[in-house]
């Protein structure tokens, strides 16, 4: 049940994320499927590229994972059907709003005693 909320959540967040940006757009149920892919590559290619990229990361203080998580957000947009992102950019400043919103639902989740 905890994993279902946890994609709802994520779900809401993408769409919330793709409201703000110009450059992204997003269906309902492309917000839906997108949260599973998101959450399937961020499970397994993320550790990876963050292996990988260890030396640039290191070097650059952890902001390379910036361009790694945009990486991963374009990788989606070409997966997911009803999920679009103009160029790199764009996919770049989704990754950072995303993560934004999505710890704003999970902050005021771990709040609620219920």
């Amino acid at each position: 049940m905890k994993l279902i909320l946890h994609w709802l959540i994520a779900a809401v967040a993408i769409g919330i994320a793709a409201y703000i940006l110009p450059g992204v757009s997003v269906t309902l149920t492309g917000a839906v499927v997108l949260a599973i892919v998101l959450g399937a590559l961020n499970i397994f290619i993320r550790p990876l590229l963050i292996v990988l990229t260890l030396p640039i990361t290191l070097l650059t203080l952890g902001l390379f994972t910036i361009v790694i998580n945009a990486f991963l957000v374009w990788l989606a947009a070409l997966i997911v059907p009803g999920f679009s992102v103009a160029n790199f950019w764009w996919a770049a400043l989704f990754a950072i709003v995303l993560m934004l919103v999505n710890w704003v639902f999970h902050s005021w989740m771990r709040r609620d005693p219920a």
